[in-house]
């Protein structure tokens, strides 16, 4: 059976170790802290796709005294033979020494067979207090790569990449906040390439990373679809009594199909986070985060919502009904990039006090008596704001590092990019499939699968924007 790779993740304490290996595992439980030390013991961490390991990550201590650990090596060095023994020899004999705890720590998996991912930080100046630990890993005779993981501002890659080429066959940046799915998969075959043994491994790996990641944004689309179909098929009842009217529930229900919807929305990301293995996704309560604004708010549907110019476009191309957008949109507002936004509208007025959204009905019940029905939501726009909203969520989940720890925070700056991905004609056929199921009151298995199709193109073209047609 082939042996599963595994990488160690060294260097100098509080240069990035950590975020790498969250970001190469996909693991958001990985440590990650600006203090010096957060890291004492060397710990695994498996990327599993299906129940199959298909490699590890060592996360480890940074080195505290590599001259001293040099000093010793060479104290009983006979030839370069010898070497990789010798260093092992080290680890043996100092297991139990204080002063060594962090380098036996970092050098133990090593010499049981883990690759090297040596990290430094490429916005400090290179030293010479660094070339011990690149020595040390120099006799190690293990493959090894580096990585340069600029963590500030300023730039000294240039005499970083000089130094390190001395040491290490293969030579990377890689911002481990911020690096993209190619961008690890880039770092998988350059190791392949040092590794003859892992090769395969590693080329099994590519494979299954890269199917999985195709599956996860299909089930990413699944559940968007699946949340659209409930948000326009959705309403909210109750019997009205002799001595009622059915005035007297309008605003209660109107309360209850609004949060109904909002819960929908928020059990549907969190799916989607799950999807992505961000389960612990960090979400900003803020006014300053455009996903974190209210659903009905008017700002919602300035920044989510089709302008007036796409609705029509739409309801030509699909036969619908025209002349029901929503007063609060501005003309000519592109796709998730109004002309202006506003303030954020409180409360059921901006939205609900017109009956714009959602009118309410009086309806005879089967053994007599009446019962007041708000719902389904009928406005055109509203299933295009919670279809962007999510589309935005599900991208910026899918491309967001496990080792980042801030809060997601959507700003306007962030969608540039993502404005008019929709198409005429896409907009006519999700238009037109969204009146049959509005008007069916669900959808069948061939409605959810064609929504679904359309929410994963919707995907595709987040991740690689275009010009809409």
């Amino acid at each position: 059976m082939s042996r599963t790779p595994r990488f160690a993740v060294v260097g100098h304490p509080n240069k990035g170790k950590s975020s790498v290996v969250a970001t190469l595992a996909e693991d958001a439980s990985v440590a990650i802290d600006d203090l010096p030390g957060t890291t004492t013991r060397a710990r695994a961490f498996a990327l599993t796709v299906g129940g199959e390991p298909l490699y590890e990550l060592i996360d480890t201590p940074g080195f505290q005294r590599p001259r001293a650990v040099l000093e010793w090596l060479r104290g009983g060095e006979r030839d370069a033979s010898s070497r990789a023994d010798r260093v092992r020899t080290f680890v043996d004999a100092h297991a139990h020494d204080a002063r060594f705890h962090d380098e036996c720590e970092l050098l133990r998996p090593i010499i049981a067979g883990a690759g090297i991912l040596y990290v430094v930080d490429g916005s400090v100046p290179y030293g010479v207090e660094y070339e011990p630990e690149m020595e040390i890993l120099r006799w190690t005779g293990r493959p090894r790569m580096a990585l340069i993981n600029r963590i500030g501002a300023a730039d000294h890659v240039a005499e970083w990449r000089r130094a390190l080429d001395q040491y290490f066959s293969i030579v990377r940046e890689f911002d481990a906040q911020r690096a993209d799915f190619e961008r690890k998969l880039d770092l998988l075959r350059a190791f392949a390439e040092l590794d003859e043994r892992a090769a395969p491994q590693l080329a099994r790996a590519i494979s299954v990373l890269t199917a999985e990641r195709a599956q996860r944004h299909a089930r990413a689309a699944q559940q968007i679809a699946e949340l659209l179909i409930d948000a326009v098929t959705m309403s909210r009842s109750r019997r009205i009594e002799a001595n009622e009217t059915a005035e007297l529930h309008r605003e209660a229900l109107q309360a209850e199909l609004i949060e109904a919807v909002r819960s929908r929305e928020q059990q549907a990301r969190a799916r989607v986070e799950a999807i992505f293995r961000q389960p612990s996704l960090t979400r900003q309560e803020a006014e300053q985060s455009l996903l974190e604004q209210d659903l009905f708010a008017e700002r919602t549907f300035e920044v989510f919502g089709l302008s007036r110019l796409q609705l029509l476009a739409g309801a030509a191309a699909g036969g619908a009904a025209a002349g029901t957008g929503v007063d609060v949109l501005l003309g000519g507002a592109s796709l998730l990039l109004g002309a202006g936004i506003g303030a954020v509208v409180g409360g059921l007025s901006a939205l609900f006090g017109s009956d714009r959204l959602a009118r309410m009905r009086v309806l005879g019940l089967p053994l007599g008596g009446h019962e007041a029905r708000v719902g389904p939501i009928a406005d055109r726009n509203f299933p295009w704001v919670v279809l962007m909203r999510a589309v935005v969520h599900a991208h910026l989940v899918a491309e967001r590092n496990h080792a980042r720890r801030d809060a997601l925070i959507v700003a306007r700056a962030d969608l540039a990019h993502l404005a008019d991905i929709v198409d005429r004609s896409t907009r006519a056929d999700v238009d037109a499939l969204l009146q049959k199921v509005r008007a069916a009151g669900g959808a069948d298995a061939d409605a959810r699968q064609r929504l679904a199709a359309m929410v994963a193109g919707l995907l595709q073209a987040a991740a690689s924007p275009g010009p809409a047609r």
